[in-house]
């Protein structure tokens, strides 16, 4: 890399004269990051350096305000190589992404443990209570505290050198193991020679098949399936060939656990023991006890507590489910002898038995584009908001698209769509952003799914809700509306930070929305109400196995980092004694496996932390029944609350209490196990 490139000659360190100042992607290669990085990191000491250094005593405004504002060009160059690596990255970008994760995490280390820095921020804490400052200003000094001691400031000398080589070792093994798993899942492709190999796939699966095979440069007319999720799991669900079935769900199931060098076993291992020593320099038992010290949760009491609630009902509830798929394998001549890669296709048979519902009835109703003109509806009806999108902003990829966004006339934010997978993306779905909303500066928002692309991309239900899921992530970005990008939009405990995500998702469930919105790709005709109704009915079958394999490996994750201390693991011995003594169903499985769990160890954001679905979900299902409470699913008060006091107040609330006053009162656990169809009824808690 060439760390004498000019500032003139390197984008990354240039003012950005593009339309809303977003990135100057056509202009940005791989060799500019390292030398700008250099520049930004230097300039960002320079930055708190300046403030650590002043004469005056450390007040909020020489101290906090700017320490808020400093690092801005260091921020959008490591959020533009964060987006990149994710949604369309290379092998350059791959080498410059795992040479500066280290050095980056090092650079994070000498912002945490700078003592001068610190030592006025501990005066003004100290004191805080005489300052004078408003709510938001005490949240942001709170918080900016808070974070300088639980990455070390604190610890003595000796500690501190050893914290921050675990930092840098963190980051290095956790940018591996996310590489290692893209690796595998672009490595892999089952190409669908026969007629007999496509059977029992409908025509969307086999277009979708036929997309990915020409990303991947065969001949017209080939078809391939590869390991995202949208193409994979509408693949387990209606391919009769259960050979092919096995393949793929061994092939997901094995991603990271291949002897080699692109085996994340023994990454996840030492990730584990260096958390283990991290919680231990911190005076923490476990490194589950460090993590929900700073989550609603609190303790990993609560955290078992909730997840127990539903683990038994649910694996009780699939026991009466697979009678009924041992049923319909005995009427097609199967194996009664249920396994995991059999589940969805046997589901999807008792399903259409059962409801009279196919999903292959249903994905004509759910178009891509129409399923986007939905959720802008329904954030136009909450919020206010208007979409106009941008044909003429040059982007990072074809796919991605790009809108301007406003509310109530004045422009709001930036939102950026990437919907369709490949090889160069990882997995899954996420939302992102590319510049933090802060006073007076316009948020730039992201939202990454994994869609199979065909001419005319067609979502099953899962999908729509997926879809919702992250833009309710990405109104809680462009929303945002506070003075300090510490407080901005998603920047708030991991427990509460998808609740945004997950009630938005009921309005994809919402009757009028299906009904104005669920149109026939072809014909423009609205879904059927017995069509419309079926769905209805259907929506909590084999909910049971949905939560049998969610909550498996949430429970995993917290007894992996609740070992205690200096405790060495052998991930792959570790996982299946857990499944034995949790007695996980062979034919049911999970969602995750450790070999390829990047919410546990691509970064630490969800490690002791992979329940916070679950007890969002416990504040959604809450949260939603105020509409139905109010008779209207768009009912005007209701969605100012939830606008005041969720999607635009970022982190400057402390979540139950924002929370209380959004709802009235603390959550109820009820509604999220009726909603699951684990209780018959949502009672009071």
């Amino acid at each position: 890399m060439t760390a004498s490139l000019s500032h003139d000659a390197n984008p990354l360190l240039c003012d950005w004269h593009t339309p809303h100042g977003l990135p100057p992607f056509d202009a940005v290669r791989p060799e500019h990051f390292e030398p700008a990085f250099t520049v930004a990191m230097a300039a960002h000491l320079a930055e708190l350096d300046a403030i650590a250094d002043q004469t005056e005593p450390p007040s909020f405004a020489n101290t906090l305000v700017p320490l808020d504002c400093a690092g801005a060009q260091l921020k959008r160059i490591t959020l533009l190589l964060d987006n990149l690596t994710a949604s369309d990255t290379s092998p350059a970008l791959q080498a410059v992404e795992l040479e500066m994760a280290p050095i980056l995490a090092a650079h994070d280390s000498k912002v945490y443990l700078h003592a001068a820095l610190f030592a006025r921020i501990d005066v003004l804490h100290a004191e805080r209570a005489a300052l004078g400052l408003d709510a938001e200003q005490l949240r942001l000094l709170e918080r900016v505290h808070l974070d300088f001691v639980r990455a070390g400031a604190k610890l003595d000398p000796v500690a501190k050198a050893r914290y921050g080589e675990i930092m840098q070792q963190l980051a290095e093994l956790s940018t591996r193991f996310s590489q290692n798993t893209l690796h595998d899942e672009a490595a892999f492709a089952l190409e669908l020679k026969t007629e007999a190999d496509l059977a029992g796939l409908p025509e969307f699966v086999r277009a979708a098949a036929r997309s990915a095979a020409a990303a991947r440069g065969l001949p017209a007319g080939s078809h391939v399936i590869t390991l995202s999720p949208s193409l994979a799991e509408p693949f387990m669900t209606f391919s009769s060939r259960r050979d092919l079935r096995e393949t793929v769900w061994r092939e997901r199931m094995a991603r990271g656990a291949h002897a080699g060098a692109h085996d994340n076993r023994p990454l996840a291992a030492q990730i584990i023991a260096l958390r283990q020593e991290q919680a231990a320099l911190h005076g923490y038992a476990s490194y589950a006890d460090y993590e929900l010290v700073d989550r609603m949760a609190g303790t990993s009491a609560a955290v078992l507590d909730l997840l127990e609630q539903a683990w038994q009902p649910a694996l009780q509830k699939a026991a009466a489910d697979r009678s009924l798929l041992v049923e319909a394998a005995r009427n097609l001549g199967e194996s009664t002898s249920i396994a995991a890669w059999d589940w969805r296709y046997l589901a999807e048979k008792v399903r259409q038995q059962r409801y009279d519902l196919d999903d292959a009835e249903l994905k004509p109703y759910f178009s891509l584009d129409n399923m986007i003109a939905a959720m802008f509806d329904c954030a136009h009806r909450l919020f206010g908001l208007s979409f106009v999108e941008r044909h003429d902003i040059a982007l990072y990829h074809a796919d991605a698209r790009i809108w301007e966004v406003s509310r109530h006339g004045k422009l709001l934010a930036l939102f950026i769509g990437d919907n369709f997978a490949r090889p160069s993306k990882r997995s899954g779905a996420w939302m992102s952003i590319f510049r933090s909303q802060r006073e007076g500066v316009l948020p730039i928002v992201i939202n990454n799914n994994n869609f199979a692309k065909a001419d005319t991309t067609l979502l099953s239900f899962d999908d729509v809700r997926t879809l919702f899921h992250e833009f309710g992530h990405g109104l809680h970005g462009m929303l945002s509306n506070v003075r300090y990008e510490k407080l901005a939009g998603t920047q708030v405990l991991r427990d509460y930070v998808e609740l945004p995500s997950q009630i938005f998702e009921n309005w994809a469930e919402e009757e009028q929305v299906l009904a104005r919105h669920a149109r026939h790709y072809q014909s423009g005709e609205p879904m059927p109400a017995a069509l419309l109704a079926k769905l209805k009915a259907a929506r909590r079958f084999n909910q049971a196995w949905a939560t049998v394999q969610y909550v498996a490996p949430a429970l995993i994750d917290m007894a992996l980092h609740s070992l205690p201390n200096g405790t060495p693991v052998d991930i792959a011995a570790f996982e299946a004694e857990q499944c034995q003594r949790l007695g996980v169903p062979a034919d049911i499985g999970q969602r995750h496996y450790l070999s390829h769990f990047g919410h546990l160890f691509a970064g630490p954001y969800y490690a002791a932390g992979y329940y916070v679905y679950m007890w969002a979900e416990v504040l959604d299902a809450d949260g939603y029944d105020a509409f139905r409470e109010a008779g209207d699913p768009f009912d005007s008060a209701v969605a100012e609350r939830l606008y005041r006091y969720v999607y635009s107040a970022g982190n400057t609330l402390e979540p139950a209490q924002a929370f209380r006053q959004f709802r009235g009162r603390d959550p109820q656990v009820a509604p999220m196990l009726a909603k699951r169809g684990l209780i018959a009824t949502a009672g009071a808690a």
